[in-house]
């Protein structure tokens, strides 16, 4: 038992006060270190361990008595300090998320699907978010636009197999991707005129938020650029400029994530179906465009210190990306050296990673995250145990479904209007009905 005297200090004796001893008695008396004990004031239930601080389990059942001088002030709400039992919003990962590992092996890898190209003319609408449960993830699933939009990014990966990024492309670039290089450099000079103020905390530089106003103020001059005089011009921007600007992270949060890269793999996917994009362009999408997205994001997330976004932390892939996953573990299929395994050659990842997406986000991740690469990226520590890059890349493609297409925190910000269309339980009859053909889908 403490004595008075070593009621204000750290206890020496091993016989410490604690919760338990605290909710055994009807009672817990607390008395100040001086000789005499203080008149005892009881203060009705609920209340605070006098030892501990925490909240006792049985406080219905539980006084406590305490001298005034010891009770604790009460808890000033625009304190910074959190109150007494503050439990964060965020609780720290402790197991690994309860993925159904067993559902996605069995599941069936996405196939390439040609693109629908919409007729013409074609009337516009403002996109707007459409999932809200998991009832409407699996509606999203079973329609056209989502089977259609799977089969674009199985058609992407497709389309890089066995390539480098060096690799000479089996047509020029089109006039839609020399732009869309255009729209990425000119965001990536404005990372570089808007510097990242004074901030104290780990991630969220506010100057992001002044990047992405200047995005925000000439996003529709950015789309207008991209599309040939005609029939979408300007009427597509309507439709295609929401897909744009949440493109590059949250201004408000200050974060990027997989639902902001898949929403400019739906940018893409629109433009594919405004016939913008050939499936020809696909290889220079991918190894010109999207590599140069990747840098941009890269830069944007060391510059302005961006939060991953929904991350699982050490159980997620990556914390900000996905796709150059799936694209990356194509490039290097059937590869006569590098397997998967050599992701952990550092010599490799110097020579190799400007030539291939996956080593370069392996190298990327070794070079902001430090410590032991299986403590800090256990699930890419596992899949590096995998005997090749094809089974990697099947692998990838399932899990991008499961993990980011069928969640409903990520997809419930996916935008749908009439490229990416939102059919109605009607609609979904009537498509079943129809037999299917290119450029009917409106």
């Amino acid at each position: 038992m403490a004595t008075p005297e070593m009621a204000d200090t750290e206890p020496t004796s091993p016989e410490q006060p604690n919760c338990a001893a605290a909710e055994s008695s009807p009672t817990t008396t607390c008395t100040g270190s001086h000789g005499a004990s203080p008149s005892l004031r009881t203060i009705p239930s609920p209340t605070l361990c006098c030892a501990c601080a925490s909240a006792s389990a049985s406080a219905s059942a539980t006084t406590t008595s305490c001298p005034p001088s010891l009770q604790p002030p009460p808890w000033n709400p625009t304190s910074a300090s959190p109150p007494p039992v503050y439990r964060p919003i965020r609780a720290p990962a402790i197991n690994a998320p309860n993925h159904n590992q067993t559902a996605i092996i069995l599941s069936p890898v996405p196939q390439p699907l040609p693109v629908d190209v919409l007729p013409l003319p074609h009337r516009f609408e403002v996109p707007a978010k459409r999932i809200t449960s998991p009832a409407d993830i699996d509606h999203f699933h079973s329609s056209a636009s989502g089977k259609g939009f799977l089969g674009f990014v199985a058609g992407l990966s497709q389309a890089v197999l066995l390539k480098k990024i060096s690799d000479p492309l089996p047509v020029p670039l089109s006039g839609t991707l020399e732009s869309l290089l255009n729209l990425l450099d000119t965001l990536s000079r404005w990372a570089d005129e808007i510097p990242p103020l004074p901030h104290p905390g780990r991630y969220g530089n506010p100057a992001f938020r002044l990047w992405h106003e200047r995005l925000e103020n000439f996003a529709e001059q950015l789309v207008l650029d991209l599309l040939p005089d005609g029939d979408i011009k300007p009427a597509a921007t309507v439709e295609l400029v929401p897909y744009l600007l949440d493109s590059f992270g949250n201004s408000t949060r200050i974060d990027y994530g997989t639902g902001h890269e898949t929403n400019f793999a739906a940018f893409l996917y629109c433009l594919a179906r405004l016939g913008l994009i050939k499936e020809e362009d696909y290889q220079g999408l991918v190894l010109k465009v999207f590599v140069k997205y990747l840098e941009l994001l890269r830069k944007l997330q060391m510059v302005y210190s961006l939060e991953p976004a929904g991350s699982h932390g050490v159980w997620g892939l990556d914390d900000y990306h996905f796709l150059p996953f799936i694209f990356g573990s194509a490039q290097l299929v059937d590869h006569k050296y590098m397997k998967p395994k050599s992701i952990h050659n550092q010599d490799i990842l110097d020579n190799f990673s400007g030539e291939y997406m996956y080593l370069g986000c392996i190298a990327f991740v070794k070079k902001v995250k430090k410590g032991l690469f299986a403590e800090h990226s256990p699930m890419l520590d596992d899949i590096s145990g995998v005997a090749h890059w094809a089974k990697v890349n099947s692998g990838m493609l399932k899990m991008y479904k499961a993990e980011v297409l069928e969640k409903v925190p990520i997809m419930q910000h996916f935008l749908f209007g009439s490229i990416i269309k939102w059919f109605s339980s009607k609609n979904q009859v009537q498509m079943a009905n129809q037999t299917a053909s290119p450029g009917t889908i409106n």
